[in-house]
């Protein structure tokens, strides 16, 4: 009887290690990146109409983004040392899409979207392009 309450618990922590583990997945890749306009205004801290760079998954938990975009350009912008080799990317904007640039590769991440390096490793980004589409088309998608 005395191992019961023990096995209980041990049973009850794993069962939380794994909620959080498959819900930290689900955000860090965009599962609920279906979010309407008025609920994606901003997300983990990163606010509209921004694109955010956590340079860690501990600054994107705490919600603190650690550099942010908001300039569409025609050109890549190159990453400074806050964002440059983030582990997660984040992108508030509505109607726009980011560039996302990892060395001589481009990707595309979509409108209310994340990406996270660590479920999908594409190596170091290194610039970002915000343009005026909203939708990856022709693009790789993150």
């Amino acid at each position: 009887m005395s191992s019961s309450p023990l096995r209980r618990s041990r049973g009850v922590g794993r069962r939380a290690v794994l909620t959080l583990a498959v819900l930290a997945s689900a955000v860090l890749t965009g599962a609920f990146a279906s979010a309407s306009p008025a609920q994606a205004d901003s997300f983990a801290g990163c606010i509209y109409p921004r694109v955010c760079f956590y340079r860690t998954t501990s600054d994107y938990f705490a919600s603190r983004p650690s550099a942010a975009y908001q300039d569409k350009t025609n050109y890549f912008q190159t990453l400074g040392s806050r964002s440059r080799g983030a582990l997660v990317v984040y992108n508030t904007r509505n109607d726009d899409v980011a560039l996302l640039k990892f060395g001589e590769f481009v990707a595309c991440l979509p409108t209310n979207r994340g990406w996270s390096h660590d479920l999908n490793p594409m190596g170091t980004v290194t610039a970002i392009r915000i343009i005026d589409a909203p939708t990856c088309a022709g693009y790789y998608q993150l």
